[in-house]
Parts: structure tokens; C-alpha cells; sequence
């Protein structure tokens, strides 16, 4: 059968998901969504091979590696995964699932399965499965809370400027496949209806100078604005008129965008969505603004200005019309808007029409008079009364600022990023009770002693105690105040990657076996009697857990990236647009 997903449903959504950020009594209640935009994935993006029945020989990194019509070059090795790069012939080459991979130099066998192919300059595709979660968690890197003060609905940005957008579309209750807009949409929700100025004042259009000799519409020729310039126009009852002489475009104003929402939520493509009072209280249900001449008839009185009510289920609508001296209709604008209208006619012939506006003295029309008015029914609750619904603003923007090392460190400033997204409710680590804090590491921490230089940012490390190996990377190694060689290790531990005989070990807290950089070449010792607070980790015995629980909550939003670098005087303002 026959179905569609309506657009209001996913404006709903939209709106569901901003109100879930200020819902129930607290930030405890479970009727409140906690959402919290993370950054993660500070390691490099390399093409990803997974393989399985390795022969005894093992893949050597450096080495090119083949199967047929499939080529590339062994970055990493790990136990049942090969990173590549110099994918070839081309980027778009991938091995058949179950071919044999061969190494050149080594010799060594496998058989292909799951590959995903990713460079620094094409950040690999992510999947929607629970795989992919644990794994967005094992490199997540920390998190900031969003709120309400941090999250819009926001559309499509339209600034005027009619070399670029010299003709918009009019706001129209019935747009289709067979009733496309000015520009060629078949929707509202694509159309190009809504207009900033340079003063960020935000209009929709109510007519577009639309009649039968121009079916598409005319160029703008000024821009609508609460205080026009002096001979471009008129601005009265929250309505901007074109004068004559123009096409005679007719905007609504909406509502102008704050300097705070301009700074927060103003990007080069989208705008936010701002709610007015005052324009909400004003907007009448059912008040009709345009009228459209979609026949301009013939056999009318001639040289007249006739008036005829708008009939239908509402009242008090009037238009006025006017005709030349051959009896052709030239103009026609609501004299009156009336209220309650879902539907709307306008009748061109004798008993309907009147010479004047108050409708007591009836025109003599011919019986063989014609022409075609259309009544443009405005949205639920009149113009301005609903601008996320009117507007089709089915998308939101978070902004987060990433100020500095922020959360007392829970940002690190000397490596990079290359995820972005949104979790909703996570909770604190080792706990069931939600994650309620602005900000969250999600590393692991060791407190160092008697380092012998630099650790270095996306080295593996690994600490040997009894035979057992613990392995991590670095993310971030910050010295202590006015020291050399103290200071916090943060680093991730992924499986597949930092397993030793098929599992990943937790670095212990033991003094005497040393923590070293499998790079750098950089060793120090875990300060066991470190049990305090520092740069956002609380250490117990030298260790420090994440503070959020690993893949607790929902990923419900996930963008792979190009790197984004950081550094300590640095501030990253990222605005994250999400479509429903």
C-alpha cells in the first residue's frame, strides 16, 4: 500500500530530541535525555584488512601484500588484522572476501574478510552495529555534556543576495510532484522560502510575484527588513511589501537571531530557528495573506476596484480587485484577512462582487465574466505562530566549544581527533547512576615516575610483568609542574590491537615494573602511592580509570573525520548539524 514518512514526523523528532534535553524534575530523572558529544580515534586512518587462517609465518610491516587485483602495503600487524596504505591498483581496489593474501617479502598467508578502506584524507565509512559502538568507546577519547543552551533547530541558510539567490519560493500549502515551487522543488521542505537579511532578520515569502504571465515567479529586487529604505518598500503587521513597480514580493518576518545564537549556532549553510513572542501572539489561525490571480479573466467591469469576500469556513476575509478598460483583472491583494479559513474561495460573478470594501453595494457583472483567484491557506495557527513547523526545521545543531585542556584535562591538547559524535546517557564509570558532569575523559591514566624522557603521542606502550603484557597507546603525556620526569600518561586499549594471548590486561600498579615506549624508547615507573586528582583522572595506587562506563548508553550519532588537531592556546568551535 501506498505510504509515506511525512515531514512533520521527522520535525517531531527534531523537537523530541531538544525537549528530552530539559525534561523530568533533574539531571537524575529518567525522563531526561543526557546527551554528551564526544571526540575519539586519536590514531591515524589506515585501510583495514581483517584475516583469518594465518599460516605460521607472520606478516612483516613495510612488506606488500597481494591478492587478485589487490595490492597495498602493511602498516600495522596485529593478531588477526593488518593496517595497509598505498592501496592498489586503485583506491577502490578491495580484496574478495575469502581470498588468499600473500606477503611478498615474508611469504606469510591469510584469507581476506571484512575490509574497509580508509587514508588521512578519507576517514573510513562507519557501520551501525554494536561492533562498531565497543569500538567508537575503546578510542573515545572525552566527552562534554549538551545541553538545552547548546542545541537548535535549525534550516537551510539563505542570505540575501540576489546574485546568488535572485528568486525565492512562496510558502504554499500544496507543493508536489505535479506543483513544483519557483525554483523546481516539489516540497516545502526543499524549498527556498526563507530569507536572512544583513541585519539577521529572518522573512518567509508570502508571494513571489507569481501570476499568469510569470507561472514561476520574478527576481527580488529589495530586501525585506522591519525598517526598509526609503522607496524599497513598506513594513506594517509584521509584513514587508515590495513597492510598486517590482514584482511585488510579500515577506513574513519571523524573528531576528540574537548575537549569542549568530556566534553559537549561525554557520555557512544553516541558520537557527528562534522563537519570537511577540510574532507567535500576533499570528492569527486561519488569516489569509495572499491571494493569487491565476486567470486574469475577461468581461469584468471595466477600469474598477471591486471588492469580494473571501468565502468559505472562516470570516472577515476580503479582497480587493482591479480590472482594466477591457475588463481584465491587473491586481489583486487581501483587503481584509479574516480569521479561522482551512479553505478559501473567491467567486468573480455577479452577487459577489461590490464596489466598495464594506460589500453593501453589488458590481454589475456580465454573466459571461471569467477569471481564477486562489486563496493561499496559511499554516496551522496562522504565520509566525509555529516557525519550527512553518519553517520545516527538521534538523538540529549542537555547538561545542573545546576550549583549551578544559575539564581540568579531560581534553588533551597534544594529539588529535579524528571522530566526533553524540552518546545519549552514559554512565559514570563503575557505577548504574547516569553521567551528569559538563565534561568526561574516557582514558586510562598512569601516573609516571623517573621518566627518562618524552613519551610520544600514538606510540604503543606496554608494561611486562610475570611473562603477562599490558599494551596502550599513548594519547597525551603532560609532565608535572616544574618536573622532567613525572608526570600523566592518558592512553587507550583496544582489542584486536593491545591483546596479549587474545586479551587485553589492565596496566598494574607496581613500582618496579616499567611502563615503555615502543617508539620513543621511554621508560618510567608507576608512582603506586599516587591517590589524588589530576588533570581530570582520579588515581588510586597510580592509576586512573575513564569516568564514563565503557559502552554504557547509545551512540546515537557518529561522523568519522579528517584529523583535527589541537594545541594549548587553541579553542575548536564545532557546530554538528543532525537531519531527521
Amino acid at each position: 500500500m501506498p505510504a509515506i514518512i511525512s515531514e512533520k514526523f521527522r520535525i517531531f523528532n527534531a523537537k523530541q530530541f531538544l525537549e528530552s534535553l530539559s525534561e523530568g524534575s533533574g539531571d537524575t530523572d529518567a525522563n531526561r535525555s543526557r546527551m554528551y558529544f564526544y571526540v575519539g580515534r586519536p590514531q591515524p586512518w589506515k585501510a583495514f584488512l581483517e584475516v583469518y587462517g594465518k599460516s605460521s609465518t607472520n606478516f612483516s610491516v613495510g612488506e606488500t601484500v597481494n591478492a587478485t587485483g589487490f595490492s597495498g602495503v602493511v602498516s600495522e600487524v596485529y593478531p588477526d588484522s593488518l593496517l595497509l596504505t598505498n592501496i592498489g591498483p586503485t583506491v577502490s581496489s578491495a580484496p574478495a572476501a575469502g581470498a588468499t593474501v600473500t606477503g611478498a617479502t615474508s611469504g606469510a598467508t591469510a584469507k581476506a574478510g571484512v575490509y574497509r578502506y580508509a587514508d588521512e584524507n578519507t576517514p573510513i565509512a562507519p557501520y551501525d552495529n554494536q561492533e562498531e559502538k565497543f569500538g567508537i568507546y575503546d578510542e573515545m577519547i572525552a566527552l562534554k555534556r549538551i545541553t538545552s543552551s547548546y542545541a537548535r533547530h535549525v534550516v537551510r541558510r539563505y542570505n540575501w543576495d540576489l546574485s546568488v539567490n535572485p528568486k525565492f519560493d512562496m510558502w504554499l500549502p500544496d507543493y508536489s510532484a505535479q506543483k513544483l515551487t519557483a525554483t523546481g522543488e516539489s516540497s516545502l521542505s526543499t524549498a527556498k522560502y526563507a530569507v536572512m537579511n544583513s541585519s539577521y532578520e529572518v522573512f518567509v515569502c508570502l508571494y513571489n510575484g507569481t501570476d499568469p504571465s510569470n507561472l514561476s515567479g520574478q527576481n527580488a529586487t529589495y530586501p525585506p527588513s522591519t525598517s526598509p529604505v526609503s522607496g524599497q518598500g513598506t513594513y506594517s503587521g509584521g509584513i514587508y511589501t515590495e513597492p510598486s513597480g517590482t514584482a511585488g514580493y510579500i515577506w513574513k518576518f519571523m524573528y531576528t537571531i540574537p548575537t549569542d545564537d549568530v556566534i553559537k549556532f549561525l554557520s555557512s549553510d544553516f541558520m537557527p530557528i528562534v522563537l519570537d513572542s511577540t510574532v507567535q501572539t500576533a499570528a492569527v489561525d486561519g488569516a489569509i495573506s495572499v491571494v493569487l490571480l491565476k486567470n486574469a479573466g475577461s468581461n469584468l467591469p471595466t477600469s474598477a476596484t471591486l471588492y469580494a469576500a473571501i468565502l468559505g469556513d472562516g470570516t472577515g476575509g476580503k479582497v480587493q480587485i482591479t480590472t482594466n478598460g477591457s475588463g481584465v483583472i491587473t491586481a489583486v491583494s487581501v483587503a481584509a484577512a479574516g480569521t479561522g479559513y482551512t479553505y478559501g474561495n473567491v467567486l468573480l460573478k455577479n452577487g459577489y462582487l461590490y464596489t466598495n470594501s464594506g460589500l453593501t453595494t453589488q458590481a454589475t457583472v456580465s454573466a459571461s465574466a471569467t477569471g481564477t483567484l486562489e486563496v493561499v491557506i496559511p499554516p496551522q495557527g496562522g504565520h509566525g505562530a509555529d516557525p519550527v513547523l512553518e519553517m520545516n526545521a527538521k534538523r538540529v545543531m549542537t555547538n561545542i566549544r573545546l576550549t583549551y585542556a578544559e575539564g581540568s584535562g579531560d581534553f588533551p591538547v597534544d594529539n588529535d581527533f579524528r571522530r566526533i559524535g553524540i552518546v545519549q546517557d552514559p554512565l559514570q564509570y563503575g557505577s548504574t547512576s547516569f553521567l551528569t558532569a559538563d565534561t568526561a575523559s574516557g582514558l586510562y591514566a598512569v601516573k609516571i615516575s623517573g621518566a627518562t624522557g618524552n613519551f610520544v603521542p600514538d606510540e604503543e606502550i606496554t608494561q611486562t610483568i610475570s611473562g603477562a603484557i599490558s599494551k596502550g597507546k599513548v594519547v597525551s603525556w603532560t609532565l608535572d609542574s616544574g618536573s622532567t620526569t613525572a608526570g600523566v600518561l592518558k592512553y587507550i586499549q583496544v582489542p584486536g590491537i593491545h591483546e596479549d594471548n587474545g586479551v587485553v590486561r589492565a596496566f598494574v600498579s607496581n613500582g618496579s615494573a616499567a611502563v615503555v615506549g615502543s617508539t620513543s624508547g621511554i621508560q618510567g615507573t608507576v608512582n603506586t602511592s599516587y591517590a589524588a586528582s589530576l588533570l581530570g583522572s582520579n588515581f588510586a595506587s597510580g592509576l586512573a580509570t575513564p569516568e564514563v562506563k565503557n559502552n554504557s548508553g547509545e551512540i546515537i550519532y557518529t561522523e568519522n573525520r579528517k584529523l583535527i588537531t589541537r594545541a594549548p592556546d587553541q579553542i575548536e568551535d564545532i557546530k554538528l548539524v543532525i537531519e531527521f
